[in-house]
């Protein structure tokens, strides 16, 4: 089969499914608007591992002959779906589409706009940690008779392509993936087609789809707010009243599970009226409750209160702690036992480039929050980290045709903030000039941005990188960013 690579990246998207179908035996070609320079990290990964296979690359342009010519195109997901090359092609299909044609496991699907990767990582680690812990007797919580069958995977959006462990699956694993809207988009109205070409269910299909905090994001690609959100309505669409669809008790929330055929599980600030099974907090600093009507889970009873998250959790912050609620949920609706959830998600430790302290120096503790990719998340780190220390904040970075008087609100809380430079720290200069708050740059450097946080710092205080802006100019993408932040901290300090 002759098989063209549209966008090879540097997230592993593109890359793994080059890896992929070439052990399947493809015939692969490669062709992306970036060149060898950019994309030498991916290209040496696949040099590597084409074990002699000849790959034919096409960099810095495409040729359309090469889309007659394929039998199959592989999309990124950067890739816009009205792209005039992909008119040209047979047949499309992403390292997600692929995926899920193929994989045997019970799948368990996040997306949303801010919090995907924690409730996704989460999700992972619990059900990881219950498989270990019920396996080797070290759980604290009642003993169950035997440790659940299988493994968990996490892979998707969170730069884990799922074709990297797709031939290691079987039915009893549980694969946890976060979605964008953009992955979303591209599976929307996918069936499924078996080997004789005839179509069946819904391609997407997961057995708890997860939708974290919906806030205004990605509107240089999106026309409308409405129109970024119905991607996002694609977690959902293939569910049965045997799948559950977990969802904020908010607008967007309510829309979600009128629309979906899954059992809703609902996420609040406030106590649910009895007949609606969710979860809750009753205050930002206490637990996380939860009750289910029309059905029981191991260990719960229908109508009976149970703690599903532990009001002191290792990562800070309360929009952390909703993540980790909206994971638990999906839990409950995989079959976990609600003590078990509890006592893993208590130790889950967070991940990289989300409020990740990753360094203490001179009495100084620093953040990469480097994934706060539009001004809400920074907004929620700066509440996170400034309310009981003195905050020293870098932010700033490309817009995406975004409003930053959410961030503009929330800086006063920090002592100190320092700007990258790009367009979208003009924006926010703009308002921030109107209400006389001080910042120091814009900087077109890491280092000069680090030595200007180090110079303003003191022990006992809280550095972090929480850009409220997307990273291309003077970064690869958000992942870069934060990695080069960490090192430039780590060499400075």
């Amino acid at each position: 089969m002759k098989v063209l690579i549209m966008g090879l990246g540097l997230h592993g998207g593109g890359l793994e499914a080059a890896c992929y179908l070439l052990r399947h035996g493809a015939e692969l070609t490669v062709t992306d608007l970036r060149d060898e320079r950019v994309l030498a990290p991916s290209i040496q990964r696949l040099e590597t591992a084409s074990g002699g296979a000849s790959v034919r690359y096409v960099l810095g342009r495409h040729e359309t002959g090469d889309f007659k010519s394929a039998d199959m195109v592989i999309k990124n997901p950067g890739v816009r779906p009205d792209s005039p090359c992909l008119r040209l092609a047979k047949r499309i299909e992403t390292d997600i589409s692929l995926f899920l044609a193929a994989s045997p496991a019970r799948l368990t699907a996040v997306t949303g706009s801010k919090g995907k990767s924690c409730a996704a990582s989460a999700l992972h680690w619990a059900l990881g940690k219950v498989r270990e812990n019920a396996a080797d007797g070290r759980s604290s919580a009642p003993p169950d008779k035997a440790a659940p069958p299988g493994k968990a995977w996490l892979g998707g959006n969170i730069t884990v392509s799922p074709l990297t462990f797709l031939d290691d699956l079987n039915r009893e694993d549980d694969v946890v993936l976060e979605l964008s809207s953009w992955q979303l988009g591209d599976l929307k109205g996918r069936l499924r087609t078996d080997s004789g070409g005839k179509t069946g269910g819904p391609l997407l299909k997961p057995k708890t789809a997860v939708l974290t905090a919906i806030m205004p994001d990605h509107l240089d690609r999106y026309a409308t707010m409405e129109d970024y959100v119905a991607d996002k309505r694609i977690i959902y669409q293939g569910q049965d009243e045997t799948d559950f669809t977990v969802a904020a008790d908010n607008g967007w929330g309510r829309s979600f599970h009128a629309e979906s055929r899954g059992r809703p599980l609902r996420y609040a600030d406030a106590p649910l009226s009895e007949g609606i099974s969710g979860g809750w907090f009753n205050s930002p600093e206490g637990p996380g409750l939860a009750r289910l009507y029309g059905f029981a889970s191991p260990g719960l009873a229908e109508g009976e209160l149970a703690e599903l998250v532990p009001p002191r959790l290792l990562t800070p912050g309360y929009h952390q702690k909703k993540n980790l609620l909206a994971a638990s949920l999906a839990l409950l609706g995989l079959g976990l036992e609600a003590a078990r959830i509890r006592e893993a998600l208590g130790n889950f430790p967070g991940i990289e480039h989300r409020l990740e302290l990753f360094r203490r120096a001179g009495g100084i503790d620093f953040y990469n929050d480097s994934a706060a990719t539009i001004p809400e998340a920074a907004a929620a780190a700066v509440e996170a980290l400034g309310k009981d220390a003195p905050l020293v904040l870098v932010a700033g970075g490309a817009d995406k045709n975004l409003d930053f008087s959410p961030l503009a609100r929330a800086a006063p809380l920090a002592k100190t903030l320092i700007l990258l430079a790009g367009d979208g720290s003009e924006k926010l200069r703009r308002l921030l000039d109107r209400t006389g708050l001080a910042y120091r740059g814009p900087f077109d450097s890491l280092d000069k941005a680090v030595s200007a946080a180090l110079e303003a710092g003191k022990p006992g205080d809280r550095v972090a990188l929480s850009p409220g802006c997307t990273s291309f100019g003077m970064f690869l993408n958000e992942f870069d960013r934060g990695r080069q932040w960490k090192e430039t901290v780590t060499r400075l300090t």
